[in-house]
């Protein structure tokens, strides 16, 4: 079965809208949790300007689910994903200043930088997970540089999806399938929302996980965050 990890980078935006701790992060990861979410992602960025260094530490202990930190894989980056050590680490190759992230890695280009990234985080037992476009030979340089996943970028399949889902989701198809040849799993996120995800699971249903944050915080703002979480575990099963 797809794992669904609840990305709470949005719960925390809304936290430091205001300071204090209203809404409570870590309660949310573990409500997440409880109503049936099979891990969280966070996605520190330098500036913090959601979920922060202190929240990932603070987190770590309380998680009974899979675990999983995303981001740019800068020095302190590295640091704080050694310390924690998550389950798993998606390497993203955001810069400082992206509102959100908006590329995959071009694998070929960054071969030698990120095998050593690789590598290290393997050292200590982490499972990791590079972000790609679904572009065949960036699948199969991330397989040979060692790393366990791909995690497919998906913007642009939810970006064509209402328009002409069969065209929409060729690519992923195609690039899913390298994955599956190169024997590395396969992860999917970005925009995967409830109009969209049940036919991506349809066509591709051996994505070991899906990342989804900015769609499920604000489908919960109307449904609440269990019966959300239930809906698009609902779209991984049927």
């Amino acid at each position: 079965m797809t794992q669904l990890s609840v990305n709470i980078n949005k719960v925390a935006t809304i936290r430091n809208a205001r300071g204090g701790n209203m809404p409570n992060l870590v309660k949310f990861a573990l409500d997440c949790e409880q109503f049936g979410a099979q891990g969280i992602t966070v996605h520190p960025r330098p500036d913090e300007r959601h979920v922060r260094y202190a929240d990932v530490n603070e987190l770590r202990p309380l998680l009974s689910q899979e675990f999983n930190i995303e981001g740019n894989p800068i020095p302190k980056f590295i640091e704080l994903v050694t310390n924690v050590k998550p389950a798993q680490v998606t390497l993203v190759p955001d810069a400082d200043n992206a509102i959100t992230s908006n590329a995959g890695w071009d694998t070929l280009r960054n071969a030698d930088f990120l095998r050593n990234v690789v590598e290290d985080f393997k050292k200590h037992g982490i499972r990791v997970s590079i972000f790609v476009d679904p572009i065949p030979d960036m699948i199969r340089k991330a397989a040979e540089i060692g790393a366990d996943r791909v995690e497919l970028y998906t913007e642009a399949y939810a970006s064509h999806y209402a328009a002409d889902p069969e065209k929409a989701i060729q690519p992923y198809v195609l690039a899913a399938e390298v994955a599956r040849e190169c024997g590395i799993g396969l992860n999917a996120g970005h925009d995967l929302s409830l109009e969209n995800l049940a036919f991506f699971h349809k066509r591709i249903p051996w994505v070991d996980e899906v990342s989804i944050g900015h769609a499920l915080i604000s489908d919960a703002l109307y449904l609440g965050i269990k019966e959300t979480i239930h809906q698009y575990l609902k779209c991984l099963k049927d």
